[in-house]
């Protein structure tokens, strides 16, 4: 679009939209009256600035349908039980001894395969309280093990947050599952270590919260498919996903141009794995589970859109390359940071590379950045501080491992902690290295 308003407009929009966010205010209609208020602030008249809303959130309709896709997949997993067993399987593989390592790796595979971040920890949480209580690990310990290794699963999963980075920068999705994988090991790693350390900090799992999980596991247990049943939808969504990929890296030209776009895989991935648990006459139900949990991020996302046309109606860009230049900071930092900032200003990882790609994407771009350098570091900044208390993670996390707000704001630094070592090595890798 051609510049129609000044960058202090655009500025001063988003900024208002932030502000009202962690006012409460419904994100959406936060991102909207930004948009709205920017437009005339920046010289827009009636008539400009609805064009710049209609062009912005059309510029994200290609993120839309994926995400709406996607909500079948993470509906079955959810649904069908598939989730709960793959957690129960990786804890009793690795056993209590490893009992850290086996809850963050649990709650990451989890996420990893579709599932929202908030939804696993709430999979993974009974048995962590069960494992906390027998070992004496600390409650503190035990939700860092479920939000790092979710953090970490979060950042090659086909979820929003990961669509939104792929789309804001025309990548694959599987370009940028694959682009987090070295970031996510470190970030499970840094999990299990400072979970280790803090595992006696703090008060501990008692037996009276244990005693109240076994009823509601005995009534489940039987509901729940094998382990085998359980991997077809997210082992074949993977393997879809990598066809390309693939292809590519062993030059086989068929494969490489068989470029399967997420739109096909996830539902498909969902659909097979349905079929495999012999819950197909549950279609409607899992439809349905998968997109209300996806309907709240697709509005979210034309809000976002709505602020990302207001930048690109904007010469914001040009200006914020003009500052960089000037203070001779190297481009590559803006990535992380912009994913740092978004994501801490909205409490949501999803939200915050959604605004992150909608606001900075172009101004990356067009500093020659390449696209999978600046799509990983934006991701994975936005894991650094997305858990504050405005968001709807801090609270369903803190309340899934019974801990009051004050409990659960001491585990914001150590999860900055993950967040940051994924960023670091991010940055490391795809700024300096490749």
């Amino acid at each position: 679009m051609t510049e129609i308003i000044t960058w202090y407009g655009a500025l001063i929009g988003l900024f208002i939209a932030i502000f009202l966010i962690l006012r409460g205010i419904n994100p959406v209609y936060s991102l909207f009256f930004g948009a709205i208020i920017g437009a005339f602030v920046g010289g827009a008249n009636l008539i400009q600035t609805v064009s710049i809303l209609i062009s912005g959130t059309q510029s994200i309709m290609g993120t839309v349908i994926r995400v709406l896709a996607a909500g079948i997949l993470a509906g079955v997993m959810m649904e069908s039980g598939a989730a709960e067993t793959i957690a129960q399987a990786v804890v009793k593989k690795l056993g209590e001894k490893k009992a850290l390592l086996a809850l963050a790796l649990a709650t990451g595979i989890i996420t990893a395969s579709g599932v929202f971040i908030p939804v696993a920890v709430l999979i993974v949480s009974p048995i962590a309280l069960s494992v906390g209580n027998k070992m004496g690990i600390s409650r503190l310990a035990l939700l860092l093990a479920l939000s790092g290794g979710g953090k970490a699963g979060n950042i090659i999963s086909p979820n929003p947050n990961t669509i939104a980075a792929a789309n804001g920068f025309n990548l694959s999705l599987s370009d940028v599952m694959i682009g987090g994988f070295i970031p996510a090991i470190f970030g499970l790693i840094a999990t299990v270590v400072i979970a280790s350390l803090i595992k006696n900090k703090g008060d501990k799992i008692t037996e009276q919260e244990v005693l109240a999980l076994k009823k509601d596991e005995l009534e489940g247990k039987n509901n729940t498919p094998s382990l085998i049943k359980a991997i077809v939808a997210p082992v074949t969504a993977i393997i879809l996903l990598m066809v390309s990929p693939i292809g590519n890296i062993c030059h086989i030209d068929v494969l490489a141009n068989l470029k399967i776009d997420a739109l096909y895989v996830l539902p498909v991935a969902g659909m097979i794995g349905m079929f495999a648990m012999g819950q197909h006459r549950k279609i409607a139900m899992y439809t349905k589970s998968g997109i209300d949990k996806m309907t709240p991020t697709v509005l979210i996302l034309v809000g976002a859109g709505a602020i990302a046309g207001l930048i690109s109606a904007s010469n914001l860009a040009s200006q914020v390359i003009n500052i960089i230049q000037s203070m001779g900071v190297s481009g590559y930092y803006l990535s992380p940071i912009s994913g740092v900032l978004m994501a801490a200003a909205t409490a949501s990882t999803s939200t915050g590379v959604i605004l992150a790609t909608g606001t900075f994407g172009s101004t990356i771009t067009n500093m020659g950045i390449p696209a999978i350098s600046a799509a990983v570091m934006m991701h994975t900044g936005a894991t650094v501080i997305d858990s504050l208390p405005q968001g709807n993670y801090f609270h369903v996390t803190g309340n899934s491992m019974n801990m009051s707000i004050k409990q659960r704001m001491k585990l914001i630094p150590y999860e900055a902690l993950v967040g940051g070592t994924m960023t670091l090595i991010a940055t490391l890798l795809y700024g300096f290295i490749i």
